[in-house]
């Protein structure tokens, strides 16, 4: 059961104002599924299963106080359970506490935490919040942030990956705290969409101040992320591949958390930038299929799709939102770039790697316990949610006519391809 402090902070909430969610036309969404609709396997990096159950240690005094921002996240859920079962005394900083005390999940991995209901985009706010953990506890040993656009497009990226991460910075700062971790990703080693610059600038913050120590992880693939097709697959359907060759070695969310909370007081980590890979040596995605298929039983049958499905898509898109000076077609395009950099970009780490849990050993276990699905983080959710008959494409500018039938045509055929197969689930911050 959820601890009593969870219930006392809950009389003692400060201010919420939801973080910005950009608006986004219909028009740009159904372009957003013609691009990246097919990309099942690459889901947003962003999904979570439950975390192997494991016995908590005894509360240890000595290890102090530990607050964790975006807890309710993928991988910050995770840290929060490894906290508390380290013996920390753990700070989940949350933005819906209805949310996390109304999900027996969420009640799952922040037993034993205190949760306390905070917007971090607000720099006052997010003080505030820390000034009375100092108060209550008398220092804060450790803050790791997992915190994470949930889209990746460019006002959110920014918004959040640097700017909201930078304010929590600044708070352990001024209260004197004792090491930032922050979870990064290790596709900012090749910078080519926006919420990669939005961690960079972060990290660059991060590196230049001297008031704290820090340390950077930058992890793989989770296991989680490459099991998208799960629910596919078990309905008979093919793996969907993009490009044959493209490998990741990714590490489970429970390991992944963790390492990240032991580098609160791990030295050899202090001050620097961390890459890290699973256990796997790097995996294509022939064999990431042959894997997932061995864990159901079933025979492999792959299909495979053009990588010029993305670039013209993008263009297009690109070209319509520089016309029209629209920020949801240009959000399109960048969730698009998002969708092609995931289907060919390598996500390998091989001189430090972590771990024991193996792919295999993952898909194992959610070919028999299933897995959590969550709509809005999910290619495949997402394309059920707009498989409506009646639905139309609107805002599109009336000098365009054609435009309305094509997105209607590519739609349906992106829809007859892939499905509405549901087999992702719950993800970032």
């Amino acid at each position: 059961m959820m601890t009593k402090r969870m219930s006392e902070v809950g009389t003692r909430r400060v201010r919420r104002n939801r973080p910005l969610t950009p608006r986004t036309s219909t028009m740009a969404i159904l372009f957003l599924v013609a691009t990246v609709g097919s990309l099942v396997s690459v889901t947003e990096a962003f999904s979570q299963s439950s975390s192997p159950s494991v016995t908590p240690k005894p509360s240890s005094p000595e290890k102090g106080v530990a607050i964790i921002a975006g807890a309710t996240g993928y991988i910050g859920r995770s840290v929060v359970q490894e906290s508390v079962r380290q013996g920390y005394h753990t700070v989940a900083l949350v933005r819906d506490m209805q949310k996390v005390q109304s999900s027996d999940t969420f009640k799952k991995f922040f037993e034993g935490a205190e949760v306390i209901e905070c917007d971090v985009s607000d720099p006052n706010q997010i003080l505030e919040t820390f000034q009375t953990v100092q108060q209550s506890s008398g220092r804060i040993d450790g803050i790791v942030s997992c915190l994470a656009s949930r889209s990746g497009i460019k006002k959110e990226a920014y918004a959040i990956d640097y700017q909201a991460t930078l304010n929590c910075l600044e708070a352990g700062i001024a209260c004197n705290a004792g090491h930032f971790v922050l979870l990064s990703a290790i596709c900012v080693r090749k910078p080519l969409l926006q919420f990669q610059h939005a961690k960079l600038k972060f990290e660059a913050a991060l590196q230049s101040q001297t008031s704290i120590g820090w340390t950077s992880c930058r992890p793989t693939a989770y296991t989680k992320s490459l099991s998208g097709q799960l629910g596919r697959l078990q309905e008979g359907k093919p793996f969907l591949i993009f490009q044959d060759s493209t490998r990741a070695n990714p590490i489970d969310e429970s390991e992944l958390a963790t390492y990240l909370v032991d580098c609160i007081t791990e030295p050899s980590r202090r001050n620097r930038i961390i890459n890290l890979g699973g256990p796997d040596r790097p995996l294509t995605k022939i064999e990431q299929g042959e894997m997932l298929f061995r864990a159901i039983g079933k025979e492999p049958k792959y299909s495979r799709l053009p990588i010029w499905i993305f670039d013209v898509s993008i263009d297009l898109l690109q070209w319509l939102a520089d016309v029209f000076r629209s920020e949801p077609l240009e959000n399109a395009a960048e969730l698009g770039r998002i969708g092609k950099y995931y289907a060919v970009e390598d996500m390998v780490e091989t001189e430090n790697q972590y771990g024991t849990i193996t792919l295999q050993d993952y898909f194992n276990r959610i070919a028999v316990e299933g897995q959590e699905f969550d709509p809005y983080t999910s290619m495949t959710g997402i394309l059920g949610l707009l498989k409506n008959k009646n639905d139309k494409p609107q805002n599109v500018p009336v000098e365009i006519p054609a435009l309305q039938s094509q997105l209607s045509l590519i739609r349906n055929s992106t829809l007859a391809n892939v499905g509405s197969s549901r087999s992702a689930t719950e993800g970032v911050y």
